[in-house]
């Protein structure tokens, strides 16, 4: 098999998350001529502090899109991973230099319009298995419209820790002729307030410590999330009745410069329209409600690159039972996980076309990813202290 079409040709189990990873056997090695690619963005604790949530979900979509976009005309599928303040990629070779070129556009532009430092990195999935870190992948659908990646291993993690520890210097020669293409990137929605019967939004980071049972011990942690929650239908923090669409002049100005697109009054009009056009697509008609149906269906709210990512809505009882839960493999050391808790989700968009060709990034309020992702990294912190003593 060609290692270009791996991700593209790999089987598309259609079994619940939990089964799959009971069957070690459906995961296969990603080939050693592949590389990993990490946006990231330096001091996001920072500017979400700073009130910059929405602008930093949306700079790490840009990352994914840019990548997705260049692979689209490819006719290649790749695998990506949504972090709230930054993303991670397995890419074939072949759309290294286009991609790391585009992404160094995207960083640039970022730097210029925001004055936020967006690292990029690639690594060889070869030097990941050179420092004997482990690197499988599975494919599952989770619903009729949407396929998720699952890997297990902690190859991403090597590689984005090795990725930040060496900030790498574009190479502008690589990039002069190179547009950025973010093409299909929205911001659209207000944020989120929870279903109904919700009173809160959940995000979740959880690692276990010994990478050779992640797969129990992440099935047994989803499938006990499923007794306390539900499904993942009945856990999705969005909700077609809070949707609500925005369009104000700020938020017209973020998305246009994020695009790299100019954000003058020809630009500002032409979003502002396509605004008021998708504000009467989604009144109650057939069309509308398929769309919505889909865009709850095709919302990004499990991921799993070595560790379990997950938004989930609840309540606050719910929440109790599931952390008491955790707390207790933490304890006997089986896993270390970060949480925060919000009253609202926020979603940025990736809308190729209205006919089941979007996906929907969904964080926590107030980057609930990055707030979550600083409580785990305390934690571990604390944890290689306590061993190294």
């Amino acid at each position: 098999m060609n290692s270009t079409l791996f991700y593209t040709a790999l089987e598309n189990y259609k079994a619940p998350v939990t089964t799959i990873l009971s069957k070690p056997e459906r995961f296969q090695d990603i080939p050693d001529d592949w590389h990993i690619v990490v946006t990231d963005i330096k001091g996001s604790t920072a500017s979400v502090e700073n009130g910059f949530s929405e602008l930093v979900n949306l700079i790490a979509t840009g990352s994914i899109i840019a990548a997705l976009n260049i692979a689209a005309k490819h006719v290649i599928d790749i695998p990506f991973f949504f972090g709230g303040d930054g993303a991670t990629l397995l890419i074939p070779s072949t759309l290294l230099t286009d991609i790391m070129a585009a992404l160094t556009v995207h960083q640039e532009n970022i730097q210029k319009e925001f004055n936020i430092y967006l690292r990029v990195g690639s690594i060889s999935v070869s030097h990941v298995y050179e420092n004997n870190q482990e690197l499988k992948i599975a494919k599952a659908s989770i619903n009729s419209l949407h396929t998720i990646p699952i890997v297990l291993g902690n190859g991403l993690h090597f590689a984005e820790r090795l990725i930040k520890s060496r900030d790498s210097v574009p190479d502008k020669a690589s990039i002069n002729q190179t547009r950025l293409d973010l093409d299909g990137m929205e911001c659209r929605w207000n944020k989120i307030p929870p279903p109904k019967n919700s009173n809160e939004v959940v995000s979740l980071l959880i690692t276990a410590t010994n990478a050779s049972e992640q797969a129990p011990i992440f099935q047994h942690i989803l499938e006990h999330t499923n007794d306390i929650y539900g499904s993942l239908r009945h856990r999705n923090p969005i909700s077609i009745p809070k949707l609500k669409l925005s369009f104000n002049y700020k938020r017209i100005k973020t998305e246009l410069k994020v695009s790299n697109k100019a954000d003058g009054l020809k630009n500002i009009l032409k979003v502002w329209m396509n605004g008021l056009i998708g504000k009467y697509y989604y009144l109650p008609t057939a069309t509308g409600r398929k769309y919505l149906k889909e865009l709850t269906q095709l919302s990004d709210i499990l991921v799993i690159d070595g560790r379990i990512n997950m938004v989930i809505s609840g309540t606050t009882t719910q929440r109790q039972l599931l952390t008491a839960y955790l707390d207790n493999l933490e304890q006997q050391g089986q896993i270390i996980y970060g949480c925060h808790v919000s009253t609202t989700s926020i979603m940025s968009c990736y809308v190729r076309n209205r006919n089941a060709k979007h996906i929907h990034f969904v964080d926590g309020g107030s980057s609930g990813y990055t707030r979550a992702a600083k409580v785990l990294k305390g934690k571990l912190n604390a944890n290689r202290l306590k061993t190294k003593s």
